[in-house]
């Protein structure tokens, strides 16, 4: 089967710019020191500030509505940009949401992401924050899921869970139609950069970019930038759910561990614990470019390609590609971070 015979609900704002980091490679030393650097604005999706989520949500949603479902349920963190997209996206189908949001303390502020989610009125079930940070959920997760699907069943809803980060074989679709889209404009505009940084954490959004890459024969390596631990499980997954949406295309594609490069050297002490560099990161794309980061996501990964144009792992006559995969309203959660207020 193609990808266009695949079901799919028409959310975002595509194709998303391509654009040039002129300021930015100036800060960081010019031509002499710096590669040229591209950022493929896929926090410009259009759904509720954006983000990537739109993407894989166009697949997830459509197939939510082939199987009849009413609500949709998943789960993340307080400051979730999937949860805040998904819903969003649910309302835009005629649906709800239904979200396991995780806390570490009793009663989370309402803003950033927290404040869309119940703008979009969504139903919020809370569970303790995972005790250990280096991991973005915990073992509970899945119990409260199941409880909160049984309970909408009973109430004679349909539900339609999506795993958390939308990554699932269904979601992957998201990133190779996404590769695809971004190799023709690399074509277009006659570049071929040796690598693509994104950030790195649920592994859905590494899947469709290993595997898009593969199909679409893009000229650079996917370098994964880790937002939070648990590496070896999230290598199999992706593998597992990259093979998933192989087989639903019926392409001979298949992707292996060697090709999840992932660096973990800029986690710092958590998943959504700011690091300095993250931190530096955020200041310096808003200043330079006038462009918002988050300090979850693509604050750590940004941290992270700087550091690999700082030690001199990129010759500056190279070109690169940045990701940027949203998640701006949880800056308004992180202000005291940025010692503005």
């Amino acid at each position: 089967m193609s990808i266009g015979s695949q079901p799919r609900f028409r959310l975002a704002a595509l194709p998303t710019p391509l654009q040039e980091l002129r300021n930015l490679r100036e800060a960081l030393g010019g031509a002499e020191r710096c590669p040229r650097i591209l950022m493929k604005r896929d926090d410009l999706t259009g759904l509720a500030f954006g983000g990537n989520k739109a993407r894989k949500l166009e697949f997830l949603i459509g197939d939510a509505l082939r199987q009849g479902a009413t609500t949709v349920i998943t789960s993340g963190a307080a400051q979730s940009n999937h949860c805040r997209m998904t819903a969003a996206a649910a309302r835009a189908a005629g649906m709800r949401a239904a979200l396991v949001l995780t806390k570490n303390e009793p009663n989370p502020a309402v803003q950033g992401n927290l404040f869309l989610d119940k703008l979009f009125g969504a139903e919020i079930h809370w569970i303790d924050e995972n005790p250990n940070p280096m991991l973005a959920i915990g073992e509970e997760e899945a119990a409260k899921i199941a409880e909160v699907s049984a309970d909408l069943t009973r109430r004679g809803d349909r539900p339609y869970v999506i795993p958390i980060g939308g990554s699932s074989s269904v979601g992957v679709l998201g990133y190779v139609t996404g590769t695809l889209e971004l190799v023709t404009q690399l074509f277009q505009s006659g570049e071929a950069p040796s690598r693509l940084y994104f950030a790195n954490g649920s592994r859905g959004t590494q899947a469709g970019l290993v595997l898009g890459a593969r199909m679409y024969s893009a000229p650079y390596r996917a370098i994964g930038i880790a937002v939070s631990g648990g590496g070896a499980e999230k290598v199999e997954r992706a593998i597992r759910i990259a093979t998933g949406t192989a087989e639903l295309l019926g392409v001979p594609a298949r992707i292996n561990a060697q090709e999840l490069i992932n660096d973990e050297g800029y986690v710092g002490s958590g998943y959504g614990i700011a690091t300095p560099g993250c931190l530096e990161a955020v200041r310096m794309l808003a200043c330079a470019e006038g462009i918002l980061l988050d300090t979850a996501y693509t604050g750590k990964a940004m941290a992270g390609m700087i550091d690999h144009i700082r030690r001199g792992e990129i010759a500056p006559s190279e070109t690169v590609v940045f990701l940027h995969t949203g998640g701006a309203p949880a800056l308004f959660a992180h202000v005291e971070e940025f010692g503005l207020s």
